[in-house]
């Protein structure tokens, strides 16, 4: 990777990074407004799809549309956006902003794994001991919530499904990526697909999409698209730039900015065991990376 590129691609990350650390606190204000977590996805999504859609009518960079693309919106939508994005803005009001934000930074580790599954990546010693780290970290952050008298299990590790959907989505993204697309055009298909999921998912009995009346309810869901908007606009451009694995960093640098937010602004209370754990997914993730800039030096 070039030097002006890997400045590129790191500018991407550290912007893309904190829209989704602004999502999850949003998620959780929208939580404690009463928001069903459906209703406030589902619209957002939906609204960040039309920016997107005009933005790239506008740029005449509207996507083929054809067999391949329609399968990459259509699992790229489930395992990036409705899928994961559901599993943690559902999860916010049972396990916290923190917890979630610290769980998104687990997909580099999960990406590395999946890659040396799918011969991508070769074994590399000091990546292996990187993810043996950070899941010693996950792991003991995990084991300090569920012995909380007031635990969640089922919230737990519904949350840390979150991570292994957007690994899958790292993955997929970049070995589907239909050929001369442009990030521009993927991103609107994606998000359309992943509205049309989560607005098909609240004809389902026991969920809802109506909105409660109110400016600041529905500034929040403009806010929230616009935050969506640049995020999968950026990411797509990232994915281009920089890889799955670089791409993958983005849980990192958006819990660097939405754990301090939660703890210091929202008043949430640190997730037990942070401390310990912290420290290993930190070193974990430090040495992939690190082992990352090494293969592309080498």
């Amino acid at each position: 990777m070039h030097g002006s590129s890997y400045i590129l691609s790191v500018l991407l990350l550290a912007s893309t990074g904190a829209m989704l650390g602004a999502t999850t606190n949003l998620a959780k204000i929208a939580g404690d407004m009463g928001l069903a977590p459906l209703a406030f996805l589902a619209w957002s999504i939906t609204g960040a799809a039309l920016v997107l859609c005009v933005i790239g009518a506008v740029r005449g960079r509207l996507p083929a549309i054809n067999r391949r693309t329609i399968e990459y919106f259509v699992v790229a939508a489930f395992v990036t956006v409705a899928g994961s994005n559901l599993i943690f803005f559902s999860a916010v009001p049972h396990v916290g902003a923190s917890f979630v934000a610290l769980s998104i930074a687990f997909p580099p580790l999960l990406t590395y794994l999946g890659a040396l599954a799918l011969e991508i990546e070769r074994f590399a010693g000091v990546r292996a001991a990187g993810v043996a780290f950070a899941l010693m970290g996950a792991a003991l952050l995990a084991a300090f919530q569920l012995v909380l008298p007031d635990a969640n299990p089922f919230w737990l590790l519904l949350t840390l499904l979150g991570p292994v959907l957007l690994a899958i989505g790292n993955l997929y993204r970049t070995l589907r990526w239909p050929p001369g697309e442009s990030p521009e055009a993927l991103a609107p298909g994606m998000l359309l697909a992943a509205a049309a999921m989560l607005m098909a998912m609240g004809a389902l009995p026991g969920f809802e999409l109506g909105l409660p009346s109110g400016g600041i309810v529905y500034a929040l869901t403009l806010l929230q698209a616009g935050l969506f908007a640049g995020q999968f606009l950026l990411l797509f451009a990232l994915q281009k730039h920089g890889g799955p694995v670089l791409l993958s960093l983005l849980g990192s640098v958006a819990a660097i900015f939405a754990v301090p937010v939660a703890i210091f602004l929202l008043n949430e209370a640190p997730p037990e065991g942070l401390g310990y754990a912290a420290p290993l997914i930190a070193l974990g993730v430090a040495l992939v990376t690190w082992g990352g800039a090494r293969k592309e030096t080498s």
